[in-house]
């Protein structure tokens, strides 16, 4: 599942990228695998399936939008995520808007594609905590709200993992938010960007920050990364970075220690706190620990204030969410 290079050979590649192939306009519309063409039935189906705590969480309260909100920055702003049971998870909620353009999905990357992350959580005992799938889809298939839609969707009222997951899948690609002043810029309108945002983009690519955040999502071409690869004693004793081994909690080798998947920093003002963990509130302080711990620079004042600038620049516009009716429950009480 995993193809890490070593961090020399991820920065050497990355490193690569000219600063002119680096601005690149975000598409307006994500690609589909061929064994989930996104449709509109199919996107319907999943938003109500993204938004519907009842049927996919133990104790029917919890839902794809409870840690993903797309009235928010697509996550939750809690420093970490709260499960089912008022449990606090270990990670900070990635946000949903454009993960469509991540090359794979989670923090730790352990998911290749949409779909695969949308079963994870269900069955995550500390997230959604249902004990398998077949528990799930037990409890559509009384609904017939749900079953028309499967059939308008899939073509049959058949509700399977593998058509839950594609179904939110679909939705979760058109949560794209193109058209931000950057992109406007790139796209040949440089009264777009305020002189301090363009500093600040020169700024990110003179000290290297597009090595690594590159593309039209600003989050690299998929290969992951160290963090931190500077130690500070000041920085892991107040925001313990070190404490998850990220991609190592997954295959177990020490070699893969504090690998992670490149985030996006589309939209990045909107997503605080910062980090894995969260530990980090505002976006000033992430941009000076980003450039000590991963580049060794000391930012001026004046220098982080044109990056966190043109960070803003980045916010797109989002797609405007008509929220869905669900399907009604049947009562099956006994009189």
């Amino acid at each position: 599942m995993f193809k890490i290079r070593s961090l020399v050979t991820a920065l050497a590649l990355a490193s690569s990228i000219s600063v002119a192939s680096a601005w690149e306009a975000l598409p307006t519309a994500a690609p589909a695998p061929a064994d989930n063409p996104t449709t509109e039935a199919k996107v319907e189906l999943g938003q109500m399936l993204y938004h519907d705590p009842r049927l996919m969480s133990v104790n029917g309260r919890v839902s794809c939008a409870s840690c993903h909100n797309t009235m928010l920055g697509g996550e939750d702003t809690q420093r970490t995520s709260i499960g089912h049971n008022n449990q606090e998870g270990g990670r900070n909620a990635p946000t949903v808007w454009n993960a469509a353009f991540n090359k794979v999905q989670f923090w730790d990357g352990r998911a290749a594609s949409l779909e695969a992350q949308a079963a994870g959580p269900v069955v995550n005992p500390i997230e959604m905590g249902m004990k398998n799938w077949d528990e799930v889809v037990a409890r559509f298939k009384p609904i017939e709200g749900y079953r028309k839609a499967f059939e308008k969707a899939f073509g049959s009222d058949t509700i399977s993992e593998d058509t839950v997951t594609k179904a939110i899948a679909a939705y979760e690609r058109t949560l794209i938010t193109p058209n931000s002043a950057y992109d406007k810029y790139v796209l040949g309108d440089k009264s777009a960007l305020t002189e301090q945002q363009v500093r600040g983009m020169n700024k990110m690519a003179e000290l290297g920050c597009t090595a690594c955040h590159s593309g039209p999502a600003f989050n690299g071409p998929g290969v992951f990364q160290k963090f931190p690869v500077n130690s500070n004693p000041y920085y892991e004793a107040q925001y313990h970075f070190k404490k998850d081994k990220g991609v190592a909690e997954v295959t177990k080798k020490t070699e893969d220690e504090n690998f992670w998947k490149v985030p996006t920093l589309r939209n990045i003002a909107f997503t605080a706190p910062y980090f894995h963990n969260g530990s980090v509130k505002t976006l000033r302080e992430a941009v000076k620990i980003m450039a000590k711990l991963q580049l060794n620079k000391d930012l001026s004042k004046e220098e982080t204030a044109d990056i966190v600038a043109f960070l803003n620049g980045l916010t797109g516009e989002f797609p405007r969410q008509k929220m869905p009716l669900l399907p009604l429950i049947p009562d099956v009480s006994e009189n």
